[in-house]
């Protein structure tokens, strides 16, 4: 009896919290500001945004169901208070929209306690610019979504549709993690990356489905504490660390953790890229496991003599040293016979590399084999196709 009582008392208190909770959240609908299905709700955003930004309790701003255009659009703070977007229906781009100066569709900046949520979906429409800069990032193409400068973040289920280049930038982040966003493009859309990370820490991307042309995650200098996890990646060109060493003041990469993901016909598998003839920066603490590969081109990869269209001098050593990294319970099929390849750099040998219980079988009617220049990999438990068994 006493502990039904507590059980209901329990009950009781729960539900006070959550309808004090909904009762104290404003709700700033962009309809209610003028918003029109079909039309552009650029102004009716903003001015919902506004709003919702200056109250001194929690706020949402909601996109209801139905399609909306949207011009390009910078939401930004700081707000007063935590803040929501709820985007329930589509937003489509412009299919000739121009970027913001953040080089964006969509921003979001200067956020503490964010949230962005709903089921809804960001449609760039990018299928009729792609190829417009051939294979080079195109500034003058909009990624679909720009986080910077958010702390303390979630952005859940919402989906990334067709981005005119790529899908989801984060900049200058600390604690933001995305969760079940689902990101679709066809494989041969250029500079689609599904989620790109730089000069941020704290990051985490779980239970989401990421299908574009380009890497489904790719993380860039000065990342820091980065984890991505229970990721279904495919069409795409794998899970990347870099490319690093291209630019100048570059900062250092350090503790990228990704597991349990699943890699299905992608051009790499999990891969780390650096420059040769590059400028000065390390990236340690890289640990790669419990990864599944269905038919993946170059399933673990380690290229420190990355030179896309040869656009580099590839007989000057990269100058990024790479240290503390494992690729430890990757299983599934390659769809090239070198299913192992670790060409570190002959002027900063990796060190620290560790390859333990792999299993890559090579679809063709050879053996999968593996290839290794400067390095020399500490191994454990059963490694096929043994590691490091001919020189790159």
């Amino acid at each position: 009896m006493m502990k039904d009582m507590a059980k209901f008392v329990v009950a009781k208190l729960v539900l006070v919290l959550l309808v004090s909770t909904t009762r104290a959240l404003s709700v700033f609908d962009v309809t209610k500001e003028g918003a029109k299905i079909g039309a552009d709700i650029n102004q009716a955003l903003t001015s919902s945004w506004s709003k919702a930004c200056a109250s001194t309790i929690p706020s949402k701003v909601l996109i209801p169901k139905g399609i909306f255009l949207l011009s390009p659009v910078t939401l930004e703070g700081p707000c007063k208070a935590a803040i929501e977007a709820e985007v329930q229906g589509t937003v489509k781009a412009l299919t000739n929209s121009k970027v913001t100066k953040e080089g964006s569709w969509i921003t979001f900046q200067r956020i503490e306690h964010f949230t962005l949520s709903g089921g809804g979906t960001f449609d760039g429409q990018g299928a009729k610019t792609w190829g417009t800069c051939g294979n080079n990032f195109c500034k003058t193409l909009p990624i679909n979504i720009r986080f910077d400068f958010i702390i303390k973040g979630l952005v859940h289920n919402i989906k990334s549709l067709n981005s005119k280049q790529f899908h989801i930038n984060v900049l200058g982040c600390n604690d933001l993690t995305f969760q079940r966003v689902n990101i679709i493009a066809p494989a041969d859309s250029p500079n689609t990356d599904g989620i790109h990370i730089g000069r941020s820490s704290g990051i985490n991307i779980i239970d989401s489905n990421i299908g574009t042309g380009d890497d489904c995650v790719s993380i860039g200098d000065g990342s820091k504490n980065i984890s991505v996890t229970n990721v279904k990646c495919g069409p795409g060109h794998g899970i990347s660390i870099g490319s690093l060493g291209k630019f100048e003041k570059e900062e250092p990469v350090f503790g990228i953790t990704v597991k349990n993901c699943t890699l299905t016909n992608t051009d790499n598998g999990v891969r780390i890229k650096t420059w040769p003839a590059s400028t000065v920066n390390s990236a340690s603490m890289i640990h790669f496991e419990n990864i599944i590969m269905n038919n993946v081109s170059n399933p673990i990869l380690i290229d420190q003599v990355y030179c896309p269209w040869n656009q580099c001098n590839a007989k000057v050593p990269s100058r990024v040293k790479l240290s503390n990294i494992s690729f430890k319970r990757i299983r599934g099929t390659s769809s090239t016979p070198v299913a192992m390849k670790l060409v570190c750099s002959s002027g900063m040998p990796c060190q620290g590399v560790e390859v333990a219980d792999i299993q890559l079988k090579y679809l063709g009617k050879e053996p999968a084999k593996s290839e290794c220049s400067n390095v020399k990999p500490m191994i454990s438990g059963v490694v096929n196709p043994p590691a490091c068994s001919s020189k790159a």
